[in-house]
């Protein structure tokens, strides 16, 4: 009964570790091989641009984030910003920084709604391809040439480099760019270099008209931007990943403001797991394979996740004496291991990422507290909640210390 016991736990282990790891593999390799660049396009080459900036409540950051694209763009670019049930002065900031600001009064959270009714202003207006930058964000030198270039030379799809900004503020920043650029550099990179969609992220990402067109921007869930690459995959159309040049975005210090948003990230990541996981395999099955890569990718558990089943895996097949289970846990570490080295080496500072690594266990602890929160936003009904900004969180802190200091009355 025991040998029966272990036997089942050994192949459930396999089962929810095995899409992961084969990820992790093949990527990993791919993006780590000295294989060549992809063709240069040439700059210079142009379409009617629109940069498409949702926002909601960003007064404090929405001014730093349009400077930030007119000084990449050329004169002819247009910045939309999409003003979403803001309560504060954000329109304002932006149009005084040189805008074309738009107020989305729906009463309906998610960024999705926002940028649907962004692009289709940016239609209306002209334009040939959109660009989506956070207003939470910069962008990079020449993010706006190399994104008009490659629209110019016929990509229908693009995202760009998506790093961390406040990576040196703490161990834990550090271990969250570390875990940024393994999934928004290396994966997207070894895709880029097998021919495969490198995927959308949220940030930086941009769109042909016709694209829109074709595959109307209707994903409004927690997770809209895989939401919609799956629609993408699925119409046949492939995002180009310009590994050049990058937008920057701060993560949340704080930890209510860091779980939220992680919670609200792996919530709807299990939601879409469900509503995908079927269609994507039926259409891997009736020969589609460059739709496995992507059913993969879905059905990966997160990386902290897997690292403490991989580890369950060696311990349980060493310790019950089961060889292939151990020898299994054995090659999904050093996998992991090889993953987070490439990781680190694409993060252009590998010593310190590594090192970073230390605080992992607090991260994992850290997690388990969260498992309340994601699975009530993997929820259908899961209301979308903005990540408070490091900046708002420091404007209340030194008002209450202002409170504090003056005392009652």
């Amino acid at each position: 009964m025991i040998s029966i016991l272990l036997n089942a736990l050994a192949l459930v282990l396999l089962l929810v570790s095995l899409p992961l790891l084969l990820e992790l593999l093949m990527l990993s390799a791919a993006a780590s091989l000295p294989l060549p660049a992809a063709p240069c396009i040439p700059l210079g080459r142009r379409v009617k641009l629109a940069v498409v900036v949702p926002a909601h409540d960003e007064a404090i950051l929405i001014g730093r984030c349009v400077r930030s694209i007119l000084a990449s763009a050329e004169p002819d670019v247009v910045v939309y910003v999409i003003a979403h049930n803001c309560m504060d002065n954000t329109a304002e900031q932006a149009r005084t920084e040189g805008a074309h600001v738009f107020t989305l009064r729906d009463g309906v959270g998610g960024k999705g709604t926002a940028l649907d009714f962004g692009f289709a202003e940016a239609i209306r207006g002209g334009a040939e391809a959109v660009l989506v930058v956070d207003a939470d964000s910069v962008v990079g030198p020449g993010v706006i040439a190399h994104a008009m270039a490659a629209f110019a030379a016929g990509v229908e799809a693009l995202q760009c480099r998506y790093e961390v900004a406040n990576r040196d503020q703490s161990p834990r920043m550090q271990l969250a760019a570390l875990a940024f650029f393994g999934m928004n550099i290396l994966r997207p990179l070894g895709r880029s270099r097998l021919g495969l969609s490198c995927g959308i992220f949220g940030n930086g990402f941009g769109l042909r008209t016709e694209v829109l067109q074709r595959v109307p921007y209707s994903a409004n869930s927690l997770v809209e931007d895989l939401e919609y690459h799956l629609h993408l995959v699925r119409a046949g159309i492939r995002v180009h990943f310009l590994n050049q040049v990058a937008v920057y975005s701060e993560m949340p210090e704080s930890s209510a403001a860091a779980g939220s948003q992680r919670a609200r990230w792996e919530g709807g990541r299990i939601r879409m797991r469900r509503l995908w996981t079927r269609p994507l395999a039926a259409q891997v099955l009736q020969g589609r394979w460059r739709m496995l890569e992507p059913l993969l990718d879905l059905l990966a558990l997160p990386l902290g996740s897997e690292v403490a089943v991989l580890g369950m895996a060696l311990l349980l097949g060493v310790g019950s004496g089961t060889v292939w289970l151990a020898m299994y846990g054995f090659v999904g570490v050093l996998t992991t291991t090889f993953y987070l080295g490439v990781a680190a080496s694409l993060g252009g500072h590998p010593r310190q990422s590594l090192v970073a690594l230390a605080a992992a266990p607090r991260y994992l602890i850290w997690k388990l507290f969260l498992l309340r929160k994601t699975h009530q936003a993997a929820r259908g009904d899961a209301p979308w909640i903005r990540t408070a900004r490091d900046a708002e969180v420091a404007s209340e802190l030194a008002q209450e210390h202002a409170v504090q200091s003056v005392g009652p009355g």
